[in-house]
């Protein structure tokens, strides 16, 4: 794999954000620091491929990252997700991504549940072909792989200095231990919980103003 010493590292943090919230933010912002990365893009995915569907809209999502992150000059909401048909594979994504930065280091980065199902993944071994996998692992959590996944994770391993190299290697990197979900936090707010402290202010305001999660959009 070559060398890309003069490119900025691009960090690549997907999912639903049906809220986002700090468990989201605060494990990015871990990584970002860790690994020195330049960038940390957010992609609120259209259609998730292992998930139900989300319960807010494409653009309430957008609208609800775009206000959590407003002050942070690292981290940018990317939607092109969002305008593409179809489920959101992230190689896809990646395919998508390499006409931008042709030579950048990408860094997909995903919980350890997630990586865990990689070989569940559409076209799942092209991934590290396009970027690394950075595993966010909190101090409990431990990785359950199968025996294929397993060959791949000692095969990819990386080490020292492999952050410059634009793709193919895989992290595992120790996140703040946030119990935090999405879930839950809907939850909360259809039966009228106060949800400060889990998400930012700027997003609960906007949920608040808009009415968003309450009873009839969870039932649908």
């Amino acid at each position: 794999m070559v060398k890309s010493e003069s490119k900025p590292a691009i960090g690549i943090l997907g999912g639903t954000f049906d809220p986002v919230h700090f468990g989201h933010l605060r494990t990015g912002l871990d990584v970002v620091e860790q690994l020195g990365l330049a960038q940390l893009r957010l992609m609120p995915c259209a259609i998730p491929p292992h998930r139900i569907e989300p319960v807010a809209s494409a653009s309430e999502r957008r609208l609800m990252l775009e206000l959590a992150i407003k002050n942070h000059p690292k981290l940018v909401v990317d939607d092109r997700e969002l305008s593409r048909e179809g489920p959101s594979y992230t190689v896809d994504t990646l395919l998508s991504l390499r006409e931008d930065y042709p030579d950048n280091p990408l860094f997909v980065l995903m919980g350890t549940d997630a990586f865990c199902s990689l070989p569940t993944w559409s076209r799942w071994q092209q991934i590290l072909e396009l970027a690394h996998i950075v595993v966010m692992q909190r101090a409990d959590e431990t990785l359950q792989m199968s025996t294929g996944l397993a060959d791949c994770y000692q095969q990819h391993q990386a080490k020292a200095g492999d952050e410059s190299l634009a793709a193919g290697k895989i992290w595992s990197i120790p996140v703040t231990q946030m119990a935090i979900s999405a879930t839950m936090i809907r939850d909360a707010l259809l039966q009228h919980k106060d949800v400060r402290y889990l998400l930012p202010d700027a997003v609960i305001a906007l949920i608040e103003q808009l009415h968003f999660y309450q009873k009839a959009d969870i039932d649908n």
